[in-house]
């Protein structure tokens, strides 16, 4: 499925990129990439429903952490290589042309 790309859309790809091994939870995506959880969850929605995305929770003891787990979102192998393309493409042609949500 072709995304939507917008400029909260490539930032938060490129944050994914960016990313350690096990990907970034969503409060870590809406600080990095500079956009509004109102904006961040539905996109990771629909990046997870395309097969770009994948999520997984926090395994630990909510008590013991005092915390609640957080769920964590990583590129796929497809979701990696339309990533790069996606923002290579936007960086060679400039982002005049982008919504900015």
């Amino acid at each position: 499925m072709v995304q939507r790309m917008t400029k909260p859309t490539l930032r938060v790809l490129a944050c994914l990129l960016d990313a350690a091994a096990g990907g970034c939870y969503g409060l870590e995506l809406i600080e990095n990439a500079q956009v509004r959880a109102g904006t961040v969850y539905p996109m990771l929605t629909r990046l997870e429903e395309s097969g770009w995305v994948s999520s997984h929770w926090e395994d630990i003891d909510a008590r013991q952490a005092q915390r609640p787990a957080r769920r964590y979102y990583e590129l796929t192998a497809n979701g990696r290589v339309e990533a790069v393309a996606a923002l290579e493409k936007h960086q060679t042609a400039g982002l005049e042309g982008l919504a900015e949500a």
